[in-house]
């Protein structure tokens, strides 16, 4: 097995195209470069995704989705345009998160919430076979209620679920998300992992200007992981990421990135002008006051 990285530097995204001898390949967590103040996307990230693939002769057959990102916008439709037997995957639980922001965003009645966007649902303890890859799922919720963890040969992929480990975890505060199933999801499936398990994350934000990391092992991670080393207790973890988690700010892209990736990656269908619109919420999070209080995320 071989895994080749990208990283997209406008979201911290790490990207890998996962492959064998056999030459089929899989694709885990795209990215579709969207600037926000112009509202525009562009392909860039994927182009070199696709670039490498022609290059190596690989047939992709899975685009992989770790969890449906608040950072950035799915790339997976449009691999699925270039590469039309191409399907896309996620586990099985993202129809939790359909059904919270299809009321975020006052969805269309009839948008769906059982995942038929998406081409496959992965499920724990079932394993999807790609050339001589056998690739096994693992339920991590916590950053949100339906991520999943992807387990090929002795290599994990957690998304936001773990990070490096001078990182440490993912956020929990997103709708459904929560401490005490991540610290569950860290320390009771990936921490019982052989310690030679390799840990592939999701980003890496280069803290302390350090140079781009993106791959420790399961004995790093419980050992030097800042936020959930293998000993901390549920109470202390839960404690610290519920209190660190309130003084975060919403990721930069989170609106625009969520109505999209619940929908499979999908852009809103154009309206009658031909234009596409994405919806921002007003007040969601913080209601200003009593008089431009709206729904609120608690309220869903």
């Amino acid at each position: 097995m071989e895994i080749k990285t990208f990283f997209d530097k406008d979201t911290y995204t790490l990207t890998y195209v996962v492959f064998d001898d056999t030459k089929e390949a899989v694709v885990i967590d795209s990215v579709l470069d969207y600037e926000p103040q112009s509202s525009t996307v562009k392909t860039d990230s994927i182009d070199k995704v696709c670039q490498f693939i022609a290059e190596n002769n690989l047939q992709l057959r899975y685009v992989l989705e770790t969890h449906a990102h608040a950072d950035h916008l799915s790339g997976s439709q449009i691999l699925k345009e270039r590469y039309p037997d191409l399907l896309v995957a996620i586990g099985k639980n993202i129809v939790e998160v359909q059904k919270v922001f299809k009321e975020v965003f006052n969805l269309p009645k009839d948008f769906p919430t059982d995942a038929r966007q998406f081409d496959h649902l992965m499920e724990e303890g079932k394993v999807l076979k790609v050339g001589n890859m056998e690739i096994e799922t693992f339920y991590t919720p916590g950053h949100t209620p339906a991520c999943a963890t992807y387990k090929i040969d002795n290599v994990i992929f957690t998304g936001d679920a773990l990070f490096m480990p001078d990182m440490g975890t993912g956020r929990c505060d997103f709708p459904g998300g929560s401490a005490s199933d991540l610290y569950e999801s860290i320390t009771k499936k990936l921490y019982t992992l052989p310690d030679d398990t390799k840990v592939f994350v999701g980003h890496d934000y280069m803290p302390g200007g350090r140079e781009l990391r993106y791959e420790s092992t399961i004995k790093e991670q419980k050992e030097n992981n800042i936020q959930l080393p293998g000993d901390r207790s549920q109470e202390e973890f839960v404690k610290f990421r519920q209190t660190r988690d309130a003084t975060l700010s919403a990721p930069r892209l989170l609106f625009q990135s969520v109505q999209v990736n619940v929908d499979a990656g999908n852009l809103p269908q154009p309206e009658d002008n031909k234009v596409r619109y994405l919806k921002i919420p007003i007040n969601v999070f913080r209601p200003a006051s009593n008089q431009t209080k709206d729904v609120t995320l608690e309220d869903v």
